[in-house]
């Protein structure tokens, strides 16, 4: 399918993937803290995360202190300790790396200092880095991140068209490899008036040479899908084992069923797409003849008889006279009788 389509940009990923736009998108399951703090949940989200087709398994780096100042956290003391219950170590990140390795699905994480974008780099060998929508602006750690070598994926939530300009210039000067971006509502949910799908259309067009992909923030797969068609080369999502629990947004992300659903949709979608080139299949052609017209009598005709218009229609099946190609034996004489109805073939007309 690549063939026929005008691949416009590309990454290679440490695992040796390649993302582009139109190839066949990577499907990303972002569990967040889903998992609630539980390895065993989140062994048990990646063995079911890679059993409905997800390609990789993304977790939060994150401490209290690397994300909120000490005044933040005094003020707000139960955000605090939601995020440090939620929080993995640097042994648990290790621990679900290589876990997921085994489950055969990619492991990265989304990190929020530099230290532990180095620890997913050297420790994890994650295949890429994500840098989240809150980051783009924050221009000393992308650069630090950047220094790293590790392909980056960088959400663009929240972000103006200025403002991702210059972190992509940011991160290519610092020595990024390779980038990809997603187009990204950071709403949860967002509602389908706020997602701007087409904003996948317009990065690519400001960015012809960074493949982009989507974070999807719905509810429910419609716009995931849509994005396959639009060409995103990566499409990330919400997942969890359970959406009925309260947690902080595990209620807008999709259980197992779902997001199985969503990946074979997604396929499906990808494999209609084709090329721009007007192709037909072997199953097409052999339509033809079954559903196109061909001449026949539209009264009796004798031997002799000079074919002209009035004296034939056109009706199934298409495997004789094409209406096309019929002007060229008017005028010519039959060489047998033939019934009202029935085709007419060249074989019955003088030469």
């Amino acid at each position: 399918m690549t063939n026929e389509i005008n691949i416009m940009s590309q990454i290679m990923l440490r695992t040796g993937r390649v993302l582009g736009d139109y190839m066949r998108p990577y499907f990303v399951a972002e569990l967040n803290t889903s998992h609630f703090g539980d390895i065993d949940l989140a062994k048990e989200m990646i063995r079911k995360a890679a059993a409905v087709g997800c390609d990789c398994v993304k977790f939060q780096s994150w401490s209290p202190e690397s994300l909120y100042s000490k005044d933040f956290q005094k003020e707000n003391r139960v955000a605090t300790r939601i995020i440090k219950k939620f929080a993995l170590s640097g042994e648990e990140l290790k621990a679900l790396s290589d876990f997921a390795r085994g489950a055969g699905v990619d492991f990265s994480s989304t990190p929020y200092s530099f230290q532990e974008a180095q620890f997913l780099a050297t420790e994890c060998g994650a295949p890429f880095i994500k840098i989240a929508s809150m980051e783009l602006d924050n221009l000393p750690y992308l650069r630090d991140v950047a220094s790293l070598g590790v392909p980056l994926v960088l959400s663009t939530g929240m972000g103006t068209l200025e403002e991702i300009r210059i972190a992509v210039a940011t991160l290519l000067e610092s020595g990024a490899a390779s980038i990809a971006l997603l187009h990204c509502t950071s709403i949860y949910p967002a509602e389908p008036r706020d997602i701007r799908l087409n904003n996948i259309l317009g990065l690519r067009t400001e960015f012809p040479e960074i493949p982009i992909g989507y974070s999807d923030h719905s509810v429910g797969s419609e716009v995931a899908c849509a994005s396959v068609a639009l060409g995103a080369c990566l499409v990330e999502k919400h997942f969890t084992l359970d959406s009925s629990k309260i947690g902080m947004d595990n209620q807008m992300a999709t259980e197992p069923e779902e997001m199985g659903h969503l990946i074979s949709s997604c396929n499906n979608v990808y494999q209609s797409l084709g090329g721009a080139g007007r192709i037909l299949s072997t199953a097409e052609y052999e339509q033809r003849s079954k559903m196109r017209r061909s001449m026949v009598a539209a009264k009796d005709l004798n031997a002799g008889d000079a074919l002209t218009a009035d004296l034939v229609k056109f009706a199934r099946p298409g495997d004789g006279i094409s209406p096309a190609s019929a002007p060229s034996f008017f005028g010519k004489r039959l060489r047998s009788n033939i019934s009202i109805g029935s085709l007419i073939t060249p074989e019955q007309i003088e030469t």
